[in-house]
């Protein structure tokens, strides 16, 4: 049987080992001046947790393809079952009303109370 040669490591002229594509950050690419963050948590009726996620992915997923949205992100706690945190970026304030009168937006919010037990809404403003 033949051996195995060696992985070669890679490194930079500074001696350091190159970072694997996987893991290079993009670093925090510039926002628009009129952008706005949304953080949106939900907490799920008894018995309704799983409906409740799935009813978000698929917000997630339509989201994600309008021209204002520059990140939708679900996140579900670690913690408090049942509990959801959606992480949104718009262009602007105009770009996120436009997403409020989309069908799939419409669609979640004809169905968001018989889900939720509670929903906490915050916009806010990028500093740094």
């Amino acid at each position: 049987m033949a051996k195995r040669k060696p992985k070669r490591t890679t490194f930079k002229r500074s001696g350091k080992k190159k970072a694997s594509h996987g893991s290079r950050s993009k670093g925090n690419p510039k926002l628009p001046k009129d952008a706005v963050t949304l953080i949106v948590l939900l907490r799920a009726r008894e018995g309704q947790e799983t409906i409740l996620e799935a009813e978000v992915r698929a917000l997630v997923g339509h989201s994600r393809k309008e021209d204002g949205c520059l990140r939708f992100d679900l996140h579900r706690s670690v913690e408090a079952p049942g509990a959801l945190l959606v992480h949104e970026v718009w262009a602007s304030r105009e770009a996120h009303t436009e997403h409020t009168h989309l069908p799939h937006f419409l669609r979640w919010n004809a169905r968001k109370d018989s889900l939720l037990a509670s929903r906490d809404a915050t916009f806010w403003k990028h500093v740094l």
